[in-house]
């Protein structure tokens, strides 16, 4: 099994100030960011949320290798060039 780290998604949004309210509805919380700056990541539990206006088109899936979901150092994890040679070795691009 891939260690591949604390996954989250990052959401291109139009008005970060809204996005907040909304995600606060479903019980999430701001972990980092700042909303001056246009960012903000959101936590509900394990799971991750950034909302980035005007900093991206579309929206991203992120692992973050080495990291857990509370952004801790992990004792074990695996680089990213070995997981991209499992992907390159089962011809996933």
């Amino acid at each position: 099994m891939m260690k591949l780290g604390a996954m989250s998604i990052s959401l291109a949004v139009k008005d970060i100030h809204k996005s907040k309210a909304f995600y606060e509805t479903l019980g999430f919380s701001v972990f980092a960011g700042e909303i001056e700056k246009n960012y903000l990541i959101l936590k509900n539990g394990n799971a991750l949320v950034g909302l980035f206006q005007g900093m991206f088109e579309n929206n991203i899936l992120t692992f973050n290798p080495g990291w857990d979901e509370n952004a801790n150092t992990l004792e074990e994890f695996d680089d990213v060039r070995a997981i991209q040679k499992h992907l390159k070795a089962n011809h996933i691009n």
